[in-house]
């Protein structure tokens, strides 16, 4: 095989690119110079297609819009490969920036549809050999960069509370289908909150997990060091099991450490919270967009861990305010830098890539630019503006400053055992129209991530458990907790359940589960 050669315009623009000036001899006397290097390329192109192998054939459809009134669906699926299992008789869906081999694949984005993947993400084959069927793939945000669900290529995903509403994003497909009942589980992806965002507007749970506690391998990134894939799910019980099977090493993914140990979420939840030190954060309440009904029903809600014996105080964490705008410059030009211009994978780390999707986003970013969200364009152009006129120093300065972050948490978790705050600064709101305007378009998508994106920075795992309603809509309230002590954050999330009784359902029925063992 023969990679692509540059032609003498090309070498010009590269010149340009980097700052050089080149007459037309030392450009073509590159080109001959280049050429020779491009030899390695079709070695690595041989070698490399010795190891490449087809999809396998899986079955899928694209339902009809009066079997999809959710707007939750991208595919439908009925896979499974093992007879038995933990997760035997569960139905899974699997947001769509996460790779089914043999299934389409769209990320919400024109960018990438059409692309069909020939791996199994690790945590679909984790699912898959414990038993579950993935039911199939669960409609995503435009390349996942949108807190509410109205930016999908695909159209708007509806809360099931209320169609009229945002389900939240970017992985509101896989909660508006878990709280819907039309599946019994869901995977999500967090960069800023994107399991948390709608499992708090859909009523349901979401866990965040520590950051390196799942393996990220063959879902499509944002930005490395705020990469998450977790559970949403009915019930803390039911996320405590998915966590269970997805947790852990597979020896792809750098960001998960060597010494990664994985507790047993199921057997201590029932141990009860009898002395947990709850701090209750007071920077997570009174933003200058928060509903005052949502903070006083999550106030309430923390102030009930008494009940169980639990030991409730305020605590104060200025570094809270802060910790957004360090994610903020991370993820926009981090995600400018890799997601865009590294066409999702980015280089210069190790791990698993997957080269077929990053042709083909290549390609497709391109042809399809314009089709992008427009929070997608304004991380491009931001991004663009501070890696380049600006050196990428905003975002080294954003990288250090990140020890600072995670620090003003770690000493809060010295005295509590966890923190709590409202996931999200208000209810489910109505879906925007088509012609919005571009200000307010932004607003809406990315307006409710204050208190959800902090985490994904310092990579405490956090608990989103719905609180109450207000208005008939679901609230949410966040545990956080010490980095890979994720047991400890469901074990309260667990109780407050116990104490809150059965939440309603979007369907008008109570969320129940049925204790699995692992074993």
């Amino acid at each position: 095989m023969t990679v692509i050669r540059p032609n003498d315009d090309a070498i010009g623009s590269a010149a340009d690119h980097y700052g050089l000036h080149f007459d037309a001899a030392t450009r073509l006397e590159f080109a001959g110079l280049v050429d020779g290097a491009l030899g390695s390329y079709d070695v690595v192109d041989d070698l490399y297609a010795d190891e490449s192998f087809s999809a396998p054939s899986r079955d899928h459809a694209t339902p009809d819009a009066s079997d999809n009134p959710l707007g939750a669906w991208y595919v439908t699926t009925s896979i499974s490969t093992a007879a038995g299992g933990p997760l035997t008789g569960r139905r899974v869906a699997i947001k769509d920036n996460v790779t089914v081999a043999g299934v389409p694949m769209m990320n919400g984005s024109r960018s990438l549809e059409g692309f069909v993947p020939t791996r199994d993400a690790t945590v679909v084959t984790r699912l898959l050999d414990a038993g579950a069927t993935v039911a199939g793939k669960a409609v995503c945000e435009d390349l996942c960069f949108s807190g509410s669900s109205f930016t999908p290529a695909t159209g708007p995903v509806r809360n099931p509370w209320d169609r009229d509403r945002e389900a939240g994003g970017s992985s509101g497909g896989s909660a508006a289908l878990v709280a819907a009942g039309d599946v019994d589980l869901a995977i999500g992806g967090d960069q800023g909150g994107s399991i948390r965002i709608p499992a708090a507007f859909c009523g349901v749970v979401g866990h965040k997990p520590t950051f390196g506690l799942v393996p990220y391998t063959g879902a499509f990134p944002i930005e490395r060091t705020i990469d998450h894939l977790g559970p949403i799910t009915r019930t803390v019980e039911d996320a405590a099991l998915l966590l269970s099977v997805i947790a852990g090493r597979d020896g792809h993914d750098p960001r998960q450490p060597d010494n990664l140990v994985v507790d047993d979420y199921l057997s201590t939840l029932d141990s009860g919270i009898d002395g947990l030190r709850v701090g209750v954060v007071s920077q997570g309440f009174g933003h200058a967009i928060s509903q005052p009904e949502v903070d006083d029903a999550v106030r309430a809600a923390a102030h009930r861990f008494t009940e169980a014996g639990g030991v409730v105080d305020e605590v104060s964490i200025p570094w809270h305010l802060h910790a957004f705008h360090v994610w903020n410059v991370i993820a926009t030009d981090g995600g400018a830098y890799q997601m865009l211009d590294g066409n999702g994978y980015g280089l210069n780390a190790d791990g698993l890539y997957d080269p077929e999707l990053m042709a083909y986003f290549a390609q497709h970013r391109i042809q399809h630019a314009d089709a992008l969200s427009e929070t997608v364009k304004l991380v491009a152009l931001c991004g663009h503006h501070g890696v380049t006129a600006l050196g990428g120093s905003s975002y080294g300065k954003a990288r250090n400053l990140v020890p600072r972050a995670r620090t003003a948490y770690d000493a809060a978790l010295e005295t509590y055992d966890v923190l709590v705050m409202p996931t999200l600064p208000y209810v489910a709101s109505e879906l925007p129209a088509q012609d919005v305007d571009r200000v307010t378009y932004v607003t809406k998508a990315l307006g409710m991530i204050a208190n959800t994106a902090p985490f994904d920075v310092t990579g405490h795992p956090a608990l989103s458990v719905p609180a109450g309603l207000v208005n008939g809509l679901p609230v949410g309230m966040m545990i956080i907790g010490k980095r890979f002590d994720d047991a400890t954050v469901l074990r309260a999330g667990h109780a407050f359940e116990q104490i809150r009784g059965a939440f309603p359902t979007a369907t008008g029925q109570p969320a129940t589960a049925a204790r699995l063992s692992l074993a």
